[in-house]
């Protein structure tokens, strides 16, 4: 698939998505209703439950970190949430902003939106707003931002080069991002990386994380540091779907690994 069907079908996905449960999305990969393993399958998803601001409405599962916990937000910044969903992570960065701060969301599905505006209208917050865009072209201004996180999000989209540029600019001068994502160690097998499902499910759209690296660095970033890094285990019956069982052994003895991490960087002068 090309970068403008990807992109359809991680739309198609999320719009699914956001009708449905967090135990739905919990239960299933990464989000999609596949029914594709039987065991619970919620590697990916961290505890919100205990943060401020947590409101459970706005949970749907689908992190791979809690971003805002390395992030540094400080009372008063404006931060923005890339992919922001139905708002879990704007709504805990907003408590720590607290009234004189401000946090956007931007998300490209009318579906995850309207939930979003729903949950935030529930609330009663005038300083948390939810814009509609392509993170690879943000409608957004440049220099308008203090910090910048997402949450397993960056890793759908197809140029991540284009995505951290438009992280740099829309960053103010000594601004900074963090972000949760998913990354490899090791090629992952074709078979998992060229299904559309897996793609939206959080794995194949990963690339490894020596790259994403080198693409953060790459717009000048500096500082850059993995503040948490965790394994994924993806459970054999998923894995069955796709590989035979002498891929399997391979693939789980090798050198291959998927991984969460949570990284942050600085924009300097």
């Amino acid at each position: 698939m090309n970068a403008e069907d990807l992109k359809l079908v991680v739309k198609e996905k999320y719009s699914e998505i956001a009708t449905q449960s967090k135990s739905q999305n919990e239960t299933s990969c990464c989000g999609s209703t596949c029914g594709c393993s039987d065991s619970t399958y919620t590697v990916f998803s961290d505890d919100y439950s205990k943060l401020e601001g947590y409101n459970p409405d706005a949970d749907l599962g689908l992190g791979c970190g809690i971003p805002t916990q390395f992030a540094g937000i400080k009372k008063g910044n404006h931060v923005l949430d890339l992919g922001s969903g139905a708002g879990n992570d704007c709504f805990v960065a907003r408590a720590i902003v607290g009234e004189t701060g401000k946090v956007t969301g931007l998300d490209f599905t009318d579906a995850m939106l309207a939930k979003a505006n729903e949950n935030v209208k529930k609330l009663g917050y005038i300083n948390v707003n939810f814009v509609q865009g392509d993170i690879e072209e943000m409608p957004l201004p440049e220099k308008a931002f203090d910090v910048v996180v997402s949450n397993c999000v960056l890793n759908l989209v197809p140029n991540k080069n284009k995505a951290f540029a438009q992280i740099m600019r829309v960053l103010k001068t000594n601004g900074h991002f963090c972000v949760s994502d998913v990354v490899l160690k090791g090629k992952l097998p074709e078979k998992l990386r060229d299904d559309a499902i897996m793609y939206a499910g959080c794995v194949s759209g990963s690339i490894d994380i020596d790259e994403y690296l080198a693409i953060i660095n790459a717009q000048g970033f500096k500082n850059v540091t993995i503040h948490k890094q965790k394994a994924i285990d993806i459970p054999n019956d998923i894995l069955e779907k796709y590989l035979s069982k002498e891929e399997i052994n391979t693939f789980k003895n090798g050198e291959t690994g998927i991984f969460s991490i949570t990284v942050s960087a600085y924009k300097q002068s």
